[in-house]
């Protein structure tokens, strides 16, 4: 989940929706496993120059910490996490999301047949920034090639060419359908999401409709009411069942939400 908007508290996020994020970790109905317990995390944006991150192995529902953190911390800018290991360890520096200077980026999928392409895959990453990956993931390889493209000028650029790569590496492995993804990354200004699949199948997305939009046809729900009109979420599944609230992000799609107009245009990778 990526929330964008006026200062909200995170416990107002991923615990109080009917289907919160808390709740998708034990019965999600969406995704590729019902239930999600292979850790957590959160990163938001605040007082510093960098964004903070709080992650952990337990499952995001018996963390007591993490409640303690939802009920004190405001933010502007929060990534919300449940892991389900896909083939790498199940340990803090594998969950997401994952930070690298000002930037946050979380990925819901695979990169299928990463273990027979890794070691390629780690020589294109740029020398300057490959001490800084700290887990084993595919999630974290694709952002540090994301880096390695451009990702801090130009994302939507740096991300086809990442996952065009992965594709060109697995064709040489004569690996099909290699990239099922949704990634959200951000640089505390902005957000961009991507939703893409090389088979075209791509796991869900969703994002919320314009506030102002659903002030006008549901006048007094008081969450509404609370909100700023830059409120966006961008998610995997439905945080509620309102109708008219929720998106399904198109298939081979990149969007970014911003001060004034968002933004959704077609994503096509680059080899």
């Amino acid at each position: 989940m990526a929330y964008y908007g006026s200062p909200m508290l995170v416990d107002d996020l991923i615990f109080k929706p009917k289907h919160s994020l808390i709740d998708q970790s034990l019965h999600s109905t969406m995704g590729a496993t019902t239930t999600n317990g292979d850790g957590f995390g959160i990163g938001w944006y605040g007082e510093g120059p960098e964004p903070a991150i709080y992650k952990n192995v337990s499952p995001a529902w018996n963390d007591a910490n993490l409640h303690e953190i939802a009920r004190q911390v405001r933010t502007p800018l929060l990534f919300a996490h449940i892991r389900a290991a896909t083939g790498t360890a199940v340990q803090r520096s594998n969950c997401h999301p994952f930070r690298w200077g000002r930037w946050l980026w979380m990925h819901n999928g695979m990169i299928n047949g990463f273990h027979e392409m890794k070691r390629d895959l780690m020589l294109q990453v740029e020398p300057s920034i490959f001490a800084d990956m700290e887990g084993s993931t595919d999630s974290e390889m694709l952002f540090f090639l994301a880096l390695s493209f451009g990702l801090t000028d130009d994302p939507i650029r740096a991300v086809e060419r990442a996952v065009g790569l992965v594709e060109k590496v697995a064709s040489d492995h004569g690996i099909p359908h290699p990239v099922q993804m949704t990634v959200a990354t951000a640089n505390g200004e902005s957000v961009w999401a991507f939703r893409y699949s090389s088979e075209g199948k791509s796991r869900s997305l969703f994002f919320s409709t314009d506030v102002t939009r659903l002030r006008e046809l549901y006048p007094d729900n008081p969450v509404l009411l609370n909100a700023g009109d830059e409120t966006r979420l961008v998610v995997s599944e439905p945080l509620g069942d309102l109708p008219g609230a929720w998106n399904e992000v198109p298939e081979s799609s990149a969007g970014i939400v911003r001060p004034g107009v968002d933004e959704l245009i077609p994503f096509r990778p680059v080899a």
